[in-house]
């Protein structure tokens, strides 16, 4: 793979308000891993923690749920949120690495991501977790999450456990999967639109 080119100003802020949830995101592409997350779900504040130390992008978010009712308000738009922002901050995706791919063990488990930013939106997703529930956070909305982040990331997201028995480690494994495919496909590593059709 090419070495990246070094960018700045990738960067975008994306508010959702809805009678379910208040959210508020801004990231930046360009980051250091920097996380600041208050989603009111604290499982996914670590996950969301690790995506952005191993991807690199700065993460600034808030959210005010009705978790009160159940975390799925939440978890889904805290997706949408930050898949319309990243989707924001491409731009044009002039030079961008385009596709992504990465394959993390963590200890027993072992996941796998592989994505394209190429503009249409699709996940396959693969896991059965053992648990139904993490500190309140329901492991069902892993998958949901990453259905939901393609649709406004237009992007095809393919992520699956290959090995695993403990839920929190594989649900770990599948964000750091996740954070460095992103980190990869992101890159920006030259001038040319990485398609053929002229248009992402």
């Amino acid at each position: 793979m090419p070495e990246p080119i070094r960018t700045t100003g990738r960067k975008a802020t994306v508010t959702r308000t809805t009678k379910e949830t208040d959210i508020t995101a801004t990231i930046d592409l360009d980051g250091s891993g920097s996380a600041d997350i208050r989603s009111g779900v604290v499982f996914l504040d670590h996950m969301l923690t690790n995506f952005s130390r191993h991807s690199g992008i700065d993460i600034a978010l808030t959210c005010k749920g009705d978790i009160d009712v159940d975390d799925h308000h939440s978890v889904e738009d805290i997706a949408l949120v930050l898949g319309t922002a990243v989707q924001q901050a491409l731009g044009d995706k002039r030079g961008i690495q385009r596709y992504g791919w990465s394959m993390i063990p963590m200890d027993e488990s072992l996941a796998r991501c592989a994505l394209d930013l190429g503009g249409r939106s699709y996940c396959v997703f693969s896991a059965d977790f053992r648990r139904p529930v993490i500190q309140e956070f329901s492991t069902e909305m892993v998958e949901h999450f990453f259905v939901s982040l393609s649709r406004t990331m237009h992007s095809n997201i393919h992520i699956a456990i290959l090995e695993g028995r403990n839920t929190h480690h594989m649900i770990e494994a599948m964000f750091k999967a996740f954070a460095y495919a992103m980190k990869m496909a992101v890159a920006v590593t030259g001038n040319d639109l990485p398609s053929t059709k002229g248009t992402l």
